[in-house]
């Protein structure tokens, strides 16, 4: 019986906390929603089980600031703290993303950019009504941008500290898109703006198609260098994937890399979720200075939209809902902005397409804002 007493108390049961069993909860309800709600499961499995894994005493799981042993702790260190994992998604996100769209209406690009307005209204509301510091109100207010990568990749190197947190506030809000946005998108329009059909764009050429990574990428590193390893990748991957010759690297690249990066990446942010980094006042309050600068990021996109209206004239004016697929959701709000405009015209206006314009700006203009940051900041 003493040999037996003296085993429990080495083991993990006699060291649990209240605190680990709260994350084992929260690590629980971020796989339900990824297996029963398919809110975005490729990351949320990864992380809540990280988070599990994390808050198990003894197991050494936990990673990042304060610790310096564990498998995970090793995955944080060499593939997040060095910044490497993050831009390896974008070059994933670039096979991915095709930019026709956007050439096709260079005036989304305005749109994109409208709709990074959540991610500085928040940044300035954390540091100035919440108390957070300058760098950890910049990590905050990038979730407005939608983007889970860039949420990451700031994070790590702003407040790593609060990495948790902003991570799972980044992909939460993400996948609630189709939740968020048309209450806003119907609160900001009429019901005759948001029946303005828009004609076909113009077809792209390929060396179009070509050159803008090449010349978009230069001139957003050269204006913010700081946002070269997102843009650089961003750019990279989407110029092999229009080269027409590199298939074999395309296919890697946004294909099995990108699973295993993402693999890595979940897993390593979700070991970040222990009890004592997670269970703060501070969580609470990034939880919802992310839904703040969500809805503004929204509301940005569409408000612009109505703004370019007043000086368009009337055969040419853009139904504003496409603004609010400016955040860096792919496709998924250019899709929620379909579904919201077409239900609500009986199926008569479908704006996929125009939509895919802003939606993939707001990649480009999440990653300059980040690399903003780190340069006002960092």
């Amino acid at each position: 019986m003493q040999a037996l007493g003296e085993l429990l108390q080495t083991s993990g049961f006699a060291h649990l906390s209240f605190g680990n069993l709260v994350m084992f909860a929260v690590g629980g309800v971020l796989i339900w929603l990824a297996v029963t709600k398919n809110y975005e499961p490729l990351l949320l499995i990864p992380i809540g089980f990280g988070s599990i894994l994390a808050n198990l005493p003894l197991a050494h799981m936990a990673a990042g600031l304060g610790y310096d042993e564990g498998l995970l702790q090793m995955i944080y260190a060499t593939g997040i703290k060095t910044e490497f994992l993050p831009p390896v998604i974008f070059l994933g996100v670039g096979v991915l993303t095709d930019f026709k769209p956007l050439l096709s209406r260079p005036f989304t690009f305005l749109l994109g950019a409208a709709a990074q307005l959540g991610i500085f209204f928040a940044a300035l509301g954390a540091f100035y009504l919440l108390g957070f510091t300058m760098q950890e109100s910049a990590a905050i207010g990038i979730i407005g941008g939608a983007d889970g990568p860039t949420s990451i990749f700031l994070a790590a190197k702003l407040a790593p500290h609060l990495l948790g947190p902003i991570a799972v506030a980044a992909y939460s809000y993400m996948s609630l898109v189709p939740i968020i946005q048309p209450p806003i998108m119907r609160l900001l329009t009429t019901k005759s703006e948001r029946a303005i059909d828009m004609p076909q764009a113009k077809p792209v050429s390929q060396t179009a198609t070509i050159l803008f990574p090449i010349i978009a990428g230069s001139v957003a590193i050269l204006a913010v260098p700081s946002s070269a390893p997102l843009m650089g990748m961003l750019m990279f991957g989407n110029l092999i994937r229009e080269s027409g010759v590199t298939k074999r690297l395309a296919k890697t690249a946004g294909g099995s890399m990108v699973d295993i990066v993402t693999i890595f990446l979940g897993i390593a942010v979700g070991a970040t979720m222990s009890a004592e980094a997670f269970l703060t006042v501070s969580t609470i309050k990034i939880l919802i200075l992310g839904a703040v600068a969500f809805v503004f990021s929204t509301a940005g996109g569409v408000l612009f939209g109505k703004l370019l209206n007043l000086f368009l004239p009337a055969e040419r004016r853009i139904n504003p809902c496409i603004g609010a697929s400016g955040v860096s959701a792919v496709p998924m709000s250019a899709r929620v902005v379909q579904q919201f405009v077409s239900d609500e015209t009986n199926g008569k206006v479908n704006p996929l397409m125009a939509a895919m314009g802003p939606n993939v700006a707001g990649v480009i203009g999440s990653a300059v804002a980040a690399g903003v940051f780190l340069s006002l900041v960092g």
